[in-house]
């Protein structure tokens, strides 16, 4: 049988070989949760909730093994994975808040001529079968994001973690089970390529919930047919620091959120744009921030840069460091890579086209890039095929103003990073950062489907 195996990126050491999935294991998955749907009919949300609250709680009580798991399979450091499994407690309660709170509306008939004296009565309800796709750079919350909300809808939910963090994944759904999340609502399944092909066209899934690259997403897109999308993939994230900014703020935040988990997070701060009026004194107080950051180890809790999740990662995001100096960027710091492990970097003068700015670079990288005015930098941001979220430092209420209104993002954080998120804030982007919107109670809505009742 065909398998996968993990490897922990620091050691270099195998940790599990896992099978894959059989195209039989898989469709017989799918013919469960379809039955389950009858199961999730009869359960009333009070019911749903207190199955999700569980699930929290367990969490709670297992998220010390649960976190040094997460960081053996991809490589966060423990300080980042514990505060992981803290998110998604608080996502799997918000989704048992949520659970109890879906509710519709009465619409007039009369409130527009002619009259007809009659009501509309609309309601949501579940979408079906979610299929929930998860990475590996946050397999528990991201994973949470997604059957937390398809869970509290009503949905069965067929459960697809990343085979670099499957174990992690496993893990939350034994969490699942001993919650009481019955069988027939909730499968999870590791298929390879050509099983997934399959089930994306799967008639009876009625909706895919994917966080991962543009590539795999515009396939799922291709066999997906009418079934609803929501995606979520990625972003190459602004950081933009204006002249009254605060600079040593955005220093320390530009290192927090780029460097932090060895720059593997979709909305880390992946482009630099400081004005050239304190571009200098912006760039030494980067500078000092970035060094004496403790590299290695990510069982440590005082280790702030670890690994990438593997080799291959590795020497990609080198690569593309190099390709930069070869074309003309200046390397400030770093540079350097030990097997999994890169070392942070920062460059400027880099090309505004070459593959380290123009596409989303999965590490801890930092290209500097000075601009002169708001336009500038509104057109610099335009060439970007993404447009997940931006980080902007400045007290300036008409140029947060026209920023907010041009530039095409799905969130403006205002003096803080693009790397800001909250669990009940709507979250997605525009363009090739994907489709639709998580953050609880918004994921609920994506997997429902209104119905009314005129009457």
């Amino acid at each position: 049988m065909n398998t996968y195996k993990i490897i922990n990126p620091f050691t270099n050491k195998s940790i599990a070989d896992i099978t894959y999935t059989t195209r039989e294991e898989a469709m017989k998955a799918v013919e469960i949760l379809e039955a389950g749907k009858k199961t999730q009919k009869n359960m009333a949300p009070f019911e749903r909730a207190a199955i999700l609250e569980k699930v929290a709680k367990i969490l709670v009580r297992d998220r010390e093994k649960i976190a040094m798991q997460i960081t053996l399979e991809m490589g966060k450091t423990i300080t980042d994975s514990l505060v992981e499994v803290d998110r998604a407690v608080m996502t799997f309660t918000l989704s048992a808040q949520e659970a109890t709170r879906i509710h519709g509306e009465i619409l007039y008939t009369d409130a527009f001529p002619p009259k007809r004296n009659r009501r509309g009565l609309v309601e949501h309800f579940p979408i079906g079968m979610v299929m929930a796709i998860t990475p590996f750079n946050f397999p528990i919350n991201l994973s949470a994001h997604k059957i937390g909300p398809a869970y509290a809808a009503g949905n069965t939910v067929l459960f697809k973690p990343a085979p670099q963090t499957f174990l992690s994944g496993k893990m939350l759904a034994e969490v699942c089970y001993e919650a009481g999340m019955p069988k027939d609502t909730f499968q999870i399944i590791n298929p390879d390529i050509p099983v997934m092909g399959e089930l994306t066209k799967h008639t009876d899934i009625n909706c895919i919930s994917f966080t991962g690259g543009v590539v795999a997403a515009r396939s799922i897109a291709q066999n997906a047919g009418f079934k609803k999308l929501l995606l979520e993939l990625g972003g190459n994230d602004p950081l933009i620091v204006m002249p009254d900014g605060d600079l040593q703020l955005a220093a320390k935040t530009a290192v927090t959120q780029r460097f932090g988990l060895a720059g593997q997070r979709c909305t880390a701060s992946k482009k630099l744009f400081i004005h050239e009026k304190v571009y200098e004194e912006f760039k030494k107080l980067l500078i000092k921030e970035s060094t004496n950051l403790k590299i290695g180890d990510p069982t440590l809790k005082d280790t702030f840069i670890g690994p990438v999740v593997h080799e291959g990662a590795a020497i990609s995001i080198q690569k593309r460091i190099d390709d930069a100096v070869s074309q003309g960027a200046t390397l400030i710091m770093g540079g350097k890579r030990d097997g999994c492990i890169i070392h942070p970097t920062i460059l400027e003068n880099v090309n505004d086209y070459c593959e380290l700015v123009k596409d989303e670079t999965f590490g801890p990288v930092i290209p500097l890039r000075k601009f002169s005015s708001v336009n500038e930098v509104l057109d610099l941001l335009k060439i970007s095929a993404f447009g997940l979220q931006a980080g902007l430092f400045t007290n300036d209420m008409t140029v947060i103003k026209k920023f907010f209104e041009e530039i095409e993002v799905g969130a403006l954080v205002i003096n803080d990073g693009p790397g800001f998120r909250v669990e009940h804030f709507p979250f997605g982007g525009m363009k090739d950062s994907g489709s639709g919107r998580e953050g609880v109670s918004y994921a609920i809505r994506e997997m429902s489907v209104i119905k009314t009742l005129i009457f």
